[in-house]
């Protein structure tokens, strides 16, 4: 797998540098990610059969996670295309994105007219690009937005029925057993995340951590004082990935070792939910488990690049403490002891992630019990 979560990203970035307005970065955004979305096959809705089966499954399912975590579950279940799963993660991410939106400073001048006017024409428009790509690539293979543990507005679940069909054929599983995993594990992620006490954490975490990966990506705009030539800016528009090589994830520094510590925790977390929910409804499924672990070791372009936007990263050392935090503590007292993380205090530092008996010491002696 590259550690570049960005590359080939970006081969759009040049296709709507037409547009102009106050919001022309966000509609930039959501014309990039539904062309891309929209695939080779034209984005198809769910079969019928399909989505009455995912429906017919979820009331059993979501009875499951609320035991676990004490709360009632209303959330509104969405047999989503592709289309729809971009769309949601660009309305989940711009209130995250938005604050740090500003146009790229270079250092000088370009005395290049040419590279001057395209410097000018991509700054507004780049971060709409660049969110709109990846948007789109996100949900090539994503089945929810539980794929990355950010905040959200809503408990509105989406679930892209035809992505779990894929997984399922190519794993040769039965459809069933993937839909309750599936949507437990988003289930148990709307509730999570749609909480104002988790979504206050985590906003408060990505203020620091969004800031740090912006800055890296407005870095990328400095390239252009070196390309003085025509056939530099040839080169340019036949490759625009040329651009980003070598931008990573933000570096390792408190914010986001806090972020991806938390982020991780609550992935492990949503992950055994599902496990647990998915053998009392079926029985042991070694198979899934095995086929679900590495479908998210594989090239996962989208969904790396879309949390290296945050600050996090989903691979690591940091994902192999989270599946440990969460198995020692599910062990010793159950799922519901998780409930915990629907507190403003809930989520695990990441000394606390190394040491579960430390997390739960703190949150079940904490005020907000």
């Amino acid at each position: 797998m590259s550690d570049n979560p960005f590359s080939n990203m970006f081969g759009d970035l040049f296709n709507l540098l037409g547009q102009q307005g106050p919001h022309a970065w966000f509609d930039a955004a959501s014309q990039l990610a539904l062309s891309i979305a929209r695939g080779s096959d034209g984005d198809p809705n769910p079969q019928p059969a399909e989505r009455a089966r995912l429906e017919e499954l979820a009331p059993l399912v979501s009875r499951h996670v609320e035991a676990i975590f004490g709360v009632s579950d209303a959330g509104e279940l969405v047999a989503a295309t592709r289309s729809a799963l971009a769309s949601a993660a660009l309305a989940q991410w711009r209130p995250l994105i938005e604050p740090t939106l500003v146009a790229p400073t270079l250092p000088g001048e370009l005395d290049n007219p040419m590279m001057a006017q395209l410097a000018s024409t991509i700054g507004p428009l780049f971060t709409g690009l660049q969110l709109g790509s990846v948007a789109g690539h996100f949900t090539e293979r994503a089945w929810s937005l539980a794929a990355i543990a950010l905040p959200r507005q809503d408990d509105r679940r989406l679930i892209v029925v035809n992505n779990l069909a894929t997984f399922a054929d190519a794993w040769s599983l039965e459809r069933d057993e993937v839909y309750i995993f599936a949507l437990a594990q988003e289930f148990a992620a709307s509730i999570v995340l749609a909480r104002p006490g988790t979504g206050d954490a985590l906003r408060a975490m990505l203020l620091d951590t969004v800031k740090e990966s912006a800055a890296l990506q407005r870095d990328i705009m400095a390239r252009l004082q070196s390309m003085i030539s025509p056939e530099d800016v040839s080169a340019l528009l036949g490759d625009p990935e040329s651009l980003l090589d070598g931008i990573e994830v933000p570096e390792d520094t408190p914010a986001t070792r806090a972020i991806n510590a938390a982020a991780a925790a609550l992935g492990a977390l949503f992950d055994a939910v599902a496990g647990d929910i998915c053998r009392a409804l079926v029985g042991p499924r070694p198979a899934l488990t095995e086929a679900y672990r590495r479908h998210r070791l594989s090239d996962a372009r989208g969904e790396d690049a879309a949390g290296a936007l945050f600050g996090i990263s989903l691979h690591g050392e940091h994902h192999e403490a989270a599946a440990s935090f969460v198995s020692e503590l599910a062990d010793e007292h159950g799922l519901e002891v998780f409930a915990a993380m629907l507190r403003v205090d809930g989520l695990p530092s990441p000394d606390e992630l190394e040491s579960p008996s430390a997390w739960y010491q703190r949150v079940s002696t904490s005020p907000l019990a």
